[in-house]
């Protein structure tokens, strides 16, 4: 076998893509207002076809001679250049308008409020999905739910269904797709819910930011799912049972907030992310535990996965 062998394209597209996805969170801390993760969870799909078609080219020029040295990856390496240059526009071009149509899109704004009351139910399952936005949820509320829409005109009004089976209320709340993909400020949402009423929550956001205070919620089970964006979930305060809680981002920044009484046993799987952690100690690969953990009448059963991005776990 030949020792002088050339550079494999994984070598050279993986670098590529993070050191851009690095600059991408570089700049969406630096510049106010800008969110790049709706633009890159929406057309993700074409790195596969852009590099695809460069390593067919690279194959295709392939020396014929396996003693020759295999040539450079120039297909596939082009083609993540390219997939970087056509985020760039998209990027800039969505920001650019941003700047230049908030005030006037502001102007067409809708803002609606809403109170579903409990109508006697013991317990709710509730479903949220929303195409792209910031999500603002936590406790408070007198009845089942306290609910505050604001949307420009490329939105479509959320829907909310409500109805009551055997005690358990059934609350889903869902929206049409938009046409914003930068300015998600432009669909905002502020949610809540009743604190002493169990709830078990499933929650999908295609891209934006998210804002969860469960600290006083008798949260039973959450599932949440942000593509691409930023999450802050506060789970601390005190629980007097267990909590299941599986978190999955595809692009972007997780942060949990969790307690220091309670028991929490987590598994994390940060991808090409980081994964940073305070006050938990890691008993093996991925599984983290705290001091309360096996101790408190009540355990928090967490599940973390993160495509590309950061992800932090922090103990009060």
């Amino acid at each position: 076998m030949s020792a002088n062998r050339g550079v494999r394209s994984s070598s050279v597209v993986f670098p590529i893509l993070l050191i851009a996805f690095g600059a991408l969170v570089l700049l969406h801390r630096a510049i106010p207002g800008f969110y790049p993760w709706a633009v890159l969870g929406h057309y993700w799909p074409l790195i596969l076809i852009f590099v695809g078609a460069g390593m067919i080219w690279d194959r295709s020029h392939r020396p014929q001679d396996p003693s020759q040295r295999p040539s450079f990856p120039i297909g596939s390496t082009l083609g993540t250049l390219l997939f970087i240059l056509l985020m760039v526009v998209l990027l800039w071009h969505g920001h650019a308008f941003a700047g230049r149509g908030y005030a006037s899109s502001s102007l067409t704004r809708t803002h609606r409020q809403q109170v579903i009351e409990t109508k006697g139910a013991k317990a709710l399952k509730m479903s949220i999905k929303m195409p792209a936005g910031d999500l603002r949820m936590g406790g408070g509320a007198q009845q089942a739910l306290e609910a505050e829409f604001s949307y420009g005109g490329s939105w479509t009004p959320p829907n909310v269904d409500y109805s009551v089976n055997a005690g358990v209320g059934e609350l889903d709340i869902g929206q049409g797709s938009g046409t914003t993909l930068v300015v998600n400020s432009d669909n905002i949402w502020n949610l809540k819910v009743n604190d002493s009423i169990p709830l078990d929550l499933e929650v999908d956001v295609g891209a934006g930011r998210g804002e969860f205070r469960f600290a006083k919620v008798d949260l039973t089970r959450l599932k949440l799912n942000i593509g691409a964006g930023q999450a802050n979930v506060d789970l601390s305060g005190e629980r007097a049972k267990d909590l299941e809680a599986e978190i999955q981002g595809g692009v972007g920044e997780a942060t949990i907030r969790l307690p220091k009484n309670v028991g929490v046993v987590a598994e994390v799987h940060g991808g090409l992310g980081s994964i940073d952690t305070h006050g938990l100690k890691e008993e093996e690969d991925g599984h983290y535990v705290n001091e309360a953990y096996g101790k408190s009448p009540a355990t928090i059963h967490l599940t973390v996965n993160g495509g590309i991005g950061s992800i932090r776990l922090q103990q009060e």
